[in-house]
């Protein structure tokens, strides 16, 4: 039998995010972005499903690798406008009790010491409830944009594994846990004796400063990535609880979820120290009949160049170049999944762009998966066991709706077969998600910045 599933929803706070076009759908709110009413009412929908957390994607950057130019990706709504995602989880927090929020942060943008705090206050503010997906940042506009030069794939983790050993020192070895003693007769806050700065000279970081925060309930925000190239691939064994992934094949999904499994291992971690969450995006409906009519709806207002403006930022790979092949041979810093999928085809012409259209126009780089309540458990679980994953990173293709169908119809289902919890688990993310104590376990990379640190 499956273990029981974990179910994320996948959201950004922007206009289009996966699903390109069905912004323009009748039913589609997605464009009340902007409103806090918008993410509170979402954030209660997702807690009377019961889900685990709402994944928030995020680029920092536009998409102006198609035709050279942004304006496809203006006209489109192809993740721009896009607004911070950090700025709407405290609002959702309030809302909801139990929710988790996995926020996209790019590292490459971000000064270690603001960053530590923004994320230790979230942790505050959401009693617990926060998670960092860690990205390096793939498109070169937002590189420009912050008046940086993009780094070479490679070197973007090299980066982040010193970013990360600064965060560690942050969260898990500045503070004591008694460092906070709130005496009010002596008139002493934190011990001093117990507070320590972390001291780092690197090759890409210098840092000597104190955490600006006191301990949070998880101290170390859960840890998402996802990354799929061998070098992702080995710093999110090292790094992540979870890791998301995508595409289409069963096959190649579970070659990729054995290969980090192994390399978990390597790196002095258990198989199940992580979490596997694969990408899909679900349309249903009360039978198969309603899913799959509602799935022919949904199809008319994708749109082909958001489709290929948002592949051409992923890929690296102008795809309005009539010379496709040589446009796929240029090197690129973007995404080496998806840069790599198109290169090694023997032909690149407008009826791989079609069939790239139609398999992606609503799936993103997922899977799109349709029918009934009874069809899709049968579904997910069969893609759980196969793919050995533990849980769904679920996209819309119209917002709301997406979401309301899947909790009316799908949940249930799910709960029926006792693949889905059918309440929450008390405690910090961490907890919930791993059924232990709300601080990273002793295997992680993380636990040894805590002796030396220790007062």
């Amino acid at each position: 039998m499956t273990r029981e599933l974990r179910l994320n929803a996948f959201a950004m706070n922007c206009v289009g995010h996966q699903a390109q076009g069905l912004w323009r759908h009748p039913r589609d709110e997605s464009a009340n972005y902007k409103h806090p009413s918008h993410w509170i009412e979402l954030a209660r929908l997702l807690e009377k499903g019961k889900f685990d957390g709402l994944f928030l994607a995020d680029v920092v950057g536009v998409y102006d690798v198609y035709g050279g130019s942004v304006d496809t990706a203006l006209r489109e709504a192809v993740q721009v406008p896009a607004n911070d995602p950090l700025l709407i989880v405290p609002l959702m927090a309030q809302a909801t009790s139990n929710l988790a929020f996995a926020v996209t942060c790019n590292l490459s943008h971000e000064a270690p010491l603001p960053f530590a705090r923004r994320m230790s206050t979230l942790d505050h503010m959401t009693d617990g409830r926060i998670g960092w997906n860690i990205v390096t940042g793939y498109l070169d506009s937002g590189s420009k944009g912050a008046g940086q030069k993009q780094a070479a794939h490679d070197v973007r983790y090299d980066i982040a594994a010193e970013f990360m050993s600064i965060q560690y020192g942050f969260w898990e070895g500045s503070w004591d846990d008694d460092a906070v003693v709130r005496d009010r007769e002596t008139g002493v806050f934190a011990d001093p004796a117990k507070v320590h700065r972390i001291s780092h000279e690197g090759e890409y970081f210098r840092v000597d400063g104190v955490h600006l925060c006191e301990p949070s309930p998880q101290r170390t925000p859960v840890l998402y990535q996802a990354g799929t190239s061998s070098t992702g691939m080995a710093f999110a064994a090292k790094h992540a609880e979870c890791v998301f992934v995508g595409g289409p094949s069963r096959k190649k999904m579970k070659a990729d979820v054995a290969r980090l499994r192994e390399l978990a291992v390597e790196a002095g971690r258990a198989p199940n120290d992580i979490l596997v969450f694969a990408l899909a995006t679900v349309v249903t409906g009360p039978t198969d009949e309603a899913a799959q009519a509602k799935f022919e709806d949904y199809k008319q207002y994708v749109s082909r160049p958001g489709v290929l403006a948002l592949m051409s930022g992923w890929s690296g790979i102008d795809f309005s170049n009539p010379d496709l092949l040589a446009a796929a041979a240029q090197k690129s810093n973007a995404i080496h999944s998806a840069s790599t999928t198109f290169k090694n085809k023997e032909q690149a012409d407008d009826a791989l762009l079609d069939k790239m259209v139609h398999n992606m126009g609503l799936a993103g780089g997922g899977v799109t998966l349709v029918g009934g309540p009874e069809r899709l458990a049968s579904e997910l679980e069969a893609w759980a066991t196969e793919c050995d994953l533990d849980g769904f990173n679920l996209a819309y293709a119209v917002m709301p709706e997406t979401f309301e169908d899947i909790v009316d119809h799908l949940i249930p289902e799910l709960q029926r077969r006792g693949l889905f919890k059918k309440d929450y688990q008390s405690g910090t993310y961490r907890e919930k998600l791993f059924g232990k104590e709300p601080r990273l376990g002793e295997s992680h990379p993380a636990a040894s910045y805590r002796q030396p640190m220790g007062g």
